[in-house]
């Protein structure tokens, strides 16, 4: 039983927490099936604030969470299950079988990037292949990249990378964009970036040692012809998809599943329940923006339970008025 009751404990999560107990709020974090969340998969983090050199991001996390504890946070490892959001306290149970009950409920469950599948894209992850072209495109300086995908973050990722490298090959299994017209128009003016059509990845080709990603095997997906690309990296924009299964039926989500808030606040249809981080945000996707949120989410429940408290006590101070009332009334 807390006031406070998170789940997920990436920097959204985390930050909450941070913020959370500097208010007395006691939180609880249920971790979750990733503890630390994404950035626990990456390596070099180059574009968080406050650190000139590069930093991983297990390492960051690992501070994020001992912050998060030194405040007065306490940290659970579970993953829930079950949710019933109709009264508060908001009850949960985890698939340990522990129950969990929280004044006010932030969720900042996070998404997951959707991969292809290979056995080589699984060990080439964080050695050439990524899922985000902000994160690490900068680490392409005048290299060859590839993109793979043909929605909206392919071809916005695929510009994004001009920035940095002077030859982008988009990557797409079917002849057309499902992107908005107005991207596929500045994809095909720019100079810097060729398409393949037809085209899926067979292999991520790996170069031994240190060397990492060298290439990607192709194969047609008409003829089945198979042929090389040489790439110094491969970003992989299929999609993400955000973890909010367990609340589906208690919390309003959008056309993608994500779980929808007011604009400019983390409150989601629940009153009580406040949602941060990528469970939320499908535009952004940045651990620095999770945080920013994290906090956004604190804020915003510290300022529920204050409301909460302040009627409650109000009410309880007009209710020997009625009585009185009641009792000259009967009289």
């Amino acid at each position: 039983m807390t006031r406070m009751l998170i789940l997920g404990s990436g920097p959204a999560g985390l930050s909450a927490a941070i913020y959370g107990a500097r208010a007395g709020m006691r939180p609880i974090v249920v971790q979750g099936v990733q503890p630390g969340g994404q950035l626990t998969t990456t390596t070099d983090v180059e574009n968080y604030p406050g650190f000139r050199d590069v930093i991983q991001g297990p390492w960051l996390m690992t501070e994020m969470q001992a912050q998060a504890e030194h405040v007065g946070t306490t940290m659970l490892w579970d993953t829930i299950v079950g949710v019933d959001l109709s009264r508060r306290p908001f009850r949960l149970t985890g698939d340990s079988g522990d129950v969990y009950e929280g004044e006010v409920l932030v969720v900042a469950t996070g998404a997951q990037a959707k991969w292809l599948g290979l056995a080589s894209e699984e060990a080439l992850k964080g050695k050439g292949v990524s899922a985000c072209a902000t994160c690490d495109g900068f680490f392409y300086r005048g290299k060859k990249v590839a993109v793979i995908g043909g929605g909206n973050t392919a071809v916005e990722e695929a510009l994004y990378l001009t920035n940095h490298s002077p030859s982008v090959t988009l990557i797409h299994r079917r002849d057309s964009f499902r992107a908005e017209r107005i991207l596929q128009e500045r994809l095909f003016a720019h100079p810097g970036i060729t398409v393949l059509w037809n085209k899926a990845v067979a292999e991520f080709v790996d170069g031994g040692g240190s060397a990492g990603l060298v290439g990607l095997d192709l194969e047609d997906t008409r003829t089945g012809e198979r042929s090389r690309l040489d790439v110094d990296g491969a970003f992989v924009a299929i999609g993400h998809s955000p973890a909010t299964e367990v609340f589906r039926g208690h919390l309003p989500l959008d056309a993608d599943g994500y779980l929808s808030v007011e604009p400019g606040s983390t409150r989601t249809a629940v009153p009580g329940v406040f949602a941060c981080g990528d469970v939320a945000d499908k535009v952004y996707r940045q651990a620095v923006t999770a945080a920013g949120t994290g906090c956004m989410a604190a804020l915003d429940a510290e300022r529920f339970l204050a409301h909460a408290v302040f009627e409650s006590d109000r009410a309880a101070a007009a209710e020997p008025a009625r009585e009185k009332e009641n009792a000259e009334a009967t009289w």
